[in-house]
């Protein structure tokens, strides 16, 4: 298929990156959530002065920060693999990628670092005013460091807003605002940052639920629930219609991802929704090895056409249409988009070679061709096929994003369900005296992490083999460099991390053992 790539440098090249972003991803959803509840009870404080609140404030401060440090760590690290095991990829598209990473840097460096010293080191030091401010602007920088981590994957996504320039080989951005304001990177920030939030909802209560388990700490803990609970279930609705909004923009720009994540083999109009189902081992159809039979499957009639485009009737493409094509919906076949993007290919080969030979007219004249809107239009755009060689290769893992999805989606609704019993119970009074519940919600903190990852299950692995979106596969996309330093790495790496998250585990609980202290020092 790609007979001059290593195989295994792009197996252990993405194994290292997958291996990065989830220990990552375990740092940064509870940052972006804690910090506004942080905001939250610090405005309560200011505006009432009851030092119960401070406590509070402080309390939940420390952990988040134990939780900010360490996650930085691989977060860096993670830029630096576009580098080191993507240059490639980098190379092709520095010129629009680097910049939404570049603004994250300056935002989290110069916003975020400045004013998170002041809201560790300022109390009582500065005004409570500017004190509060400070806490409200580390929460918005948090989220507004992920929007451009965020802009830059949705844009892998989902490529707006850039031409090929022929004359450096490379992808280069013409509207920035496209680029910013695409509907994917908009509904792929919104329902990643109100996951996060929900996450972080969780953690807060389940880390409460334990202190009314302990009988310690009871007044601190009724009423972090009560700012969690609410949090929760304004972020809960949120997360329902981001996801939504998501899915109908993977329908629209992924569609293989999207049939893949409802296992949608066969295509048609008024396709029902699979609520859930298990896959089998035997081959679903001769053709393709990755399509697997359902052993069962609860369907409901029409939902994933409504789901899709608001319609009941609406035609959903499966995999094979994808793959075949169904020139009565416009969907070309893999064939014809490879012989485009081979096409593609050679009139840039050629274009490079009358440049070398020093044959400026037939260079002009490939060049104008090159970056000719209907050329852009109708072979660029699949750019990327021109490297496949068999079909097969474009169908991603179906099982592993089929059931990711909806295990995500049903923890999705367990949340909800949790944060509204939470609720109720505490304004009953009858919170302390449920314990199977306050059980239930402090092991549902891991089930919270769970989910999250499982949403960039969905999304990246959903997507391949596709770096950028119909334009480059990972193959093409990765580094020469051996296969055998990738591997090291990936083992030292995994000791790190893991050392790393063993470590602020352990910091953690003691913190949380050791609870909220009072001003002078003395636990409360």
């Amino acid at each position: 298929m790609f007979e001059s790539i290593d195989l295994s440098l792009v197996d252990w090249s993405r194994a290292q990156f997958a291996l990065t972003a989830m220990y990552h991803w375990l740092f940064v959803p509870l940052t972006l959530g804690t910090t506004f509840m942080i905001a939250m009870m610090e405005t309560i404080y200011v505006k009432t002065g009851n030092p119960e609140w401070k406590k509070m404030t402080k309390f939940w401060m420390t952990l988040f920060g134990i939780n900010f440090a360490i996650g930085v760590s691989t977060g860096i690290i993670l830029e630096f693999e576009f580098g080191t095991n993507w240059s490639n990829y980098s190379w092709f598209v520095g010129d629009i990628f680097g910049a939404p990473l570049a603004i994250e840097g300056i935002m989290a460096f110069f916003l975020e670092s400045t004013f998170i010293a002041v809201m560790f080191f300022g109390w009582n030091k500065v005004s409570p005013k500017f004190h509060l401010l400070s806490s409200w602007l580390v929460a918005i920088g948090a989220n507004l460091s992920a929007l451009w981590i965020l802009v830059a994957n949705g844009w892998m996504q989902s490529p707006v807003g850039t031409q090929f320039n022929p004359d450096t080989a490379r992808n280069e951005m013409t509207s920035f605002w496209e680029v910013l304001f695409s509907p994917v990177a908009v509904n792929k920030f919104l329902h990643t940052i109100t996951s996060g939030f929900v996450l972080s909802a969780i953690f807060v209560i389940g880390v409460s639920a334990w202190f009314l388990l302990k009988k310690r700490h009871v007044v601190l803990a009724r009423k972090s629930i009560l700012i969690a609970a609410i949090f929760g279930i304004v972020s809960s609705v949120a997360l329902i219609v981001t996801g939504d909004g998501s899915a109908k923009q993977v329908y629209k720009v992924q569609p293989m991802k999207f049939a893949a994540m409802e296992g949608l083999y066969e295509g048609g109009n008024g396709i029902a929704l699979k609520a859930f189902g298990i896959l089998s081992t035997s081959k679903a159809d001769p053709e393709y090895d990755k399509l697997k039979d359902f052993v069962f499957k609860f369907e409901i009639p029409k939902m994933l056409s409504i789901l899709a485009a608001n319609d009941p009737n609406a035609y959903v493409p499966g995999v094979k249409d994808l793959l075949e094509g169904n020139p009565e919906k416009g969907i070309l076949p893999v064939a014809e988009k490879v012989e485009r993007g081979k096409l593609a290919l050679e009139k840039l080969t050629q274009f490079k070679e009358a440049k070398k030979s020093g044959d400026v007219d037939k260079a002009t004249e490939l060049r104008a061709l090159l970056i000719s809107d209907d050329f852009q239009a109708n072979n660029f755009k699949y750019l990327g096929y021109g490297h496949v060689k068999d079909v097969s290769f474009l169908i991603p893992n179906i099982a592993l994003t089929f059931y990711s999805f909806h295990i995500m989606v049903i923890l999705g609704a367990f949340f909800l369900l949790l944060f509204v019993l939470a609720f109720w119970l505490l304004i009953k009074g009858k919170l302390e005296k449920q314990r199977w519940f306050l059980w239930i919600a402090l092991f549902t903190i891991p089930l919270a992490y769970l989910a999250s990852e499982l949403g960039w299950v969905v999304a990246e692995v959903g997507r391949q083999p596709w770096i950028i979106q119909d334009l480059m596969t990972t193959h093409t996309a990765v580094s020469n460099i051996s296969a055998s330093s990738v591997k090291i790495t990936f083992f030292l790496f995994a000791l790190i991390f893991t050392s790393l998250l063993i470590a602020e585990i352990g910091i953690m609980l003691k913190q949380i053992k050791i609870g909220p202290k009072e001003e002078g020092g003395q636990k409360s």
